[in-house]
């Protein structure tokens, strides 16, 4: 199998990650006991993860993936470690603390812990890593740098593809929104994908939405993954420009643009990312036109299971629409909203991005 995805330098990775790199001391990672009865792994297997700096609790990617360790671990039988980053500076260390407490196998979480997570399995050839959302060197035979790490990464604008489309239809202001929290592919992915599906509605319909925040290349960001000043300057930045549509991209961001749109007191509808943010966090449900989604709680679940049975693998995982790796979540509150016939055409869209019909470019793909 060939997989083209696009090699990232590790310089690049630590400039975009010196953007972001605040100043604290690393936590000896804590067991959660989470461990069910009667599982299939032998009694000693270990399964691990640290997060990046949004935590466990970010209603996003980090709580998706500790959920899915969760999982494996009770139906393994056994207990997991599980460790959170408050930021960059403990990666190296939570990493090192996690091998000392003899783990079998540690998921890392998030594009940043990319270059920590490839120097800690180069050290540690004995131990599995599953990077889950990170962009490792994979080559063009679909092999990583180093044989112990199994990359989970996810074609995410696929599903915002649709998210672009179902936007652009519903906007009477014609003008959507976005903003990240650093511009790295693991989050410019969602954007780029946004943008062309506003530009495919306008190809469908003759129209002429304008996009936001995200001009294909560069954009509004807000240099971390807090929901804290930065990240309500942006989406306040946004909002003033009219937009009846935004799309924050980067963990728990959501909540500061929700707050700005609250204030607002205008109708802007509200599209989470990650997980079904209706879902996960009922305290904005009003606002959510839809959710971009990633099936990370299932891949990490199978990847962990499989290497608690003795069956770890490093061929790359890539979630996309054809293998539901990535979706668009229902419309939820706003189903009665959206234009007549919208989710047909969403359908028939999904139909032609999985047969070729019609390209999605990300970086996945290049």
């Amino acid at each position: 199998m060939t997989i083209s995805i696009k090699r990232a330098s590790l310089g690049g990775l630590a400039a975009a990650s010196a953007a972001i790199l605040l100043a604290a001391c690393g936590a000896a990672p804590e067991e959660s006991g989470t461990g069910g009865e009667g599982g299939e792994a032998a009694s000693d297997f270990v399964p691990c993860m640290i997060s990046d700096e949004g935590g466990f609790d970010d209603k996003s990617f980090n709580q998706l993936s500790h959920e899915g360790l969760l999982a494996a671990a009770e139906t393994l039988g056994v207990d997991d470690i599980s460790v959170e980053s408050n930021d960059e500076s403990e990666y190296a260390g939570n990493l090192s603390s996690l091998v000392d407490q003899n783990c079998n196998v540690i998921v890392t979480v998030g594009f940043l812990l990319a270059a920590d997570a490839n120097d800690s399995a180069e050290a540690n050839p004995d131990v599995h890593y599953v990077s889950v959302d990170e962009m490792v060197d994979i080559d063009q035979d679909g092999q990583t740098d180093q044989e112990n790490i199994k990359p989970l990464v996810y074609d995410t604008a696929q599903a915002a593809f649709l998210g672009g489309y179902a936007a652009a239809a519903y906007s009477e202001a014609g003008k959507v929104g976005t903003f990240g929290g650093a511009n790295i592919p693991t989050v410019s992915i969602f954007m780029d994908g946004f943008r062309q599906g506003v530009e495919y509605w306008n190809e469908q319909n003759d129209g002429d939405v304008e996009v936001v925040g995200w001009d294909g290349s560069d954009g509004v960001f807000t240099g971390g993954f807090q929901a804290n000043q930065d990240a309500l300057n942006a989406a306040q930045g946004i909002v003033d420009q009219g937009v009846d549509v935004l799309l924050p991209v980067g963990g728990p961001i959501y909540q500061s643009a929700a707050s700005v749109i609250r204030d607002s007191g205008r109708d802007i509808a509200l599209i989470g990312t990650d997980a079904d943010v209706y879902e996960s966090d009922p305290s904005v449900s009003d606002l959510l036109l839809t959710s971009i989604r990633k099936q990370m709680d299932t891949s990490v679940q199978e990847v962990v299971e499989s290497a608690g049975a003795g069956e770890f693998d490093n061929e790359p995982y890539i979630g996309t629409l054809e293998n539901e790796g990535v979706s668009l979540a229902p419309f939820h509150d706003f189903e009665d909203r959206v234009p007549e016939g919208l989710q047909a055409e969403l359908d028939e869209i999904t139909a032609g991005i999985i047969d070729g019909s019609i390209s999605v470019d990300s970086y996945l793909s290049e």
